[in-house]
């Protein structure tokens, strides 16, 4: 099929995600090598994004792709009550880098099924059956997982399961306080959370659900002294914390896992995206050894055809080691400097931008209408003058691909990103910022 082909075949038959489906008109890529793909008629675009922050070393990964073909000579398919070679592998790989304190994995399809099973091996432990997340959250679409989600992509869900219950993130920038440290923040955050864990009776939680960093809804960092604090609630209650890594794990914020950065032990971890980094969907919850040991002699209710899929498997093996031979840490630790660096230089120059946040390779843009008041460029949960796709759309012009949620501008790239070429891309980000600065403004 020609690129032009392959586009109106998509528009006739193919219903797209997040979006309305009218005006779509997707770039048709023939191919993709490192953090560059190439449409149809030869235009190269820059991974700005890792996709859907899921691409974590990039496209065209020999390592990966001739794991597959090995696994697919062996055999494709086993069920998950098989031993395959590489779920096991990759089962013990994944515990060995969690902290001393967990015990098994759990394989799933994805992120969202995941924090579903999760939601349910928590409530099977604890005999509870509330469990807390936070309104600026995403933890997958499907039913379940879509009622932890706290922003408005929940609210096709509604109304939903009983027992979710949602609290605030540490969003120190958007707080009307002017705390006067992080530590202060902390404490503030803290009290209110435990607070509610009393309204809402702190017996009958199964689980608090955080994104160890809040993703696509701001890359949100938490202050010094946050989930420690948390784990210590969770440890007074009797009630399981549970760390979303989708987006976090797999090097991206400069540690192998996000919460590595904080110093906290979760009991349960979720994860997804950057352990097969897109080329086999592939997802899994890992749990604390007092949660594996439970269900030695306890019914585990959870379920899925392709739970350790060998081909997935095969690919998250190859990708762990890739991982830790290529020092992938070690890059995401020295481009980040830089990338935070050139965020900071952005947030000065241009009166667009309010915010700035980033750790490892995992960033945001926050654009207002005012440094002043710090109004939002476009209001929580709405768009109505399409502001946010506009930018996107001269991103896009100069080949700079990534994306957009509420008002923020994601920065994301492949971990496997040069210092050069991260220079040469946001020299795009800033000209941008500046026809944003004159032209969206006013």
């Amino acid at each position: 099929m020609t690129g032009e082909e392959i586009r109106s075949t998509l528009k006739k038959y193919n219903l797209q995600s997040w979006s309305k489906q009218k005006n779509l008109n997707p770039i048709s890529v023939e191919k993709a090598e490192g953090i560059y793909f190439w449409d149809y008629d030869g235009n190269r675009y820059t991974d700005m994004s890792s996709q859907l922050v899921n691409m974590n070393l990039g496209f065209g990964n020999k390592a990966i792709g001739d794991a597959i073909k090995a696994q697919v000579d062996q055999y494709c398919f086993i069920g998950p009550s098989y031993g395959a070679e590489s779920r096991a592998k990759l089962a013990k790989k994944i515990i060995e880098l969690m902290p001393d304190n967990m015990g098994k994995v759990f394989f799933t399809n994805a992120g969202a099924d995941a924090n579903e099973n999760a939601v349910k091996m928590a409530r099977m432990f604890t005999g509870r059956n509330k469990v807390f997340s936070r309104y600026r959250s995403y933890h997958g679409s499907s039913f379940g997982a879509g009622n932890l989600t706290g922003e408005p992509r929940r609210f096709p869900l509604e109304p939903g399961v009983p027992g979710f219950i949602k609290f605030f993130d540490p969003y120190i920038y958007r707080e009307p306080i002017d705390f006067k440290s992080e530590e202060d923040a902390t404490k503030y955050y803290l009290a209110k959370l435990e607070e509610q864990l009393q309204y809402e009776g702190a017996g009958s939680v199964a689980a608090i659900f955080l994104e160890t960093v809040t993703g696509s809804n701001g890359v949100i960092i938490p202050p010094k002294g946050y989930l420690p604090g948390v784990r210590a609630l969770c440890d007074k209650y009797g009630i399981m914390m549970v760390c979303d890594e989708v987006m976090t794990g797999w090097c991206r914020t400069g540690k192998m896992f996000g919460f590595m950065n904080f110093d906290v032990k979760p009991d349960i971890v979720t994860f997804a995206k950057g352990v097969t980094c897109g080329y086999i969907p592939l997802g899994g919850v890992a749990v604390s050894k007092a949660i594996a040991e439970y269900f030695d002699d306890n019914l585990l209710s959870c379920g899925l055809t392709y739970s350790g899929h060998p081909l997935a498997c095969a690919a998250g093996v190859a990708c762990v080691n890739y991982f830790e031979e290529a020092d992938i840490l070690g890059n995401v630790n020295k481009v980040g400097k830089v990338l935070g660096e050139k965020l900071e230089e952005m947030k000065a120059k241009h009166p667009s931008v309010g915010d700035v946040r980033y750790i490892g390779l995992f960033s945001a843009v926050e654009l207002v209408k005012s440094k002043a008041t710090k109004e939002p460029l476009v209001p929580y949960g709405k768009d109505p003058e399409g502001l946010m796709g506009k930018i996107i759309g001269l991103l896009a012009e100069r080949k700079f691909m990534t994306y957009t949620h509420e008002n923020v501008v994601l920065v994301a790239p492949p971990l496997i990103i040069t210092e050069e070429q991260l220079t040469q891309e946001l020299k795009k980000l800033d000209d941008v910022l500046s026809i944003v600065d004159e032209k969206f403004l006013g």
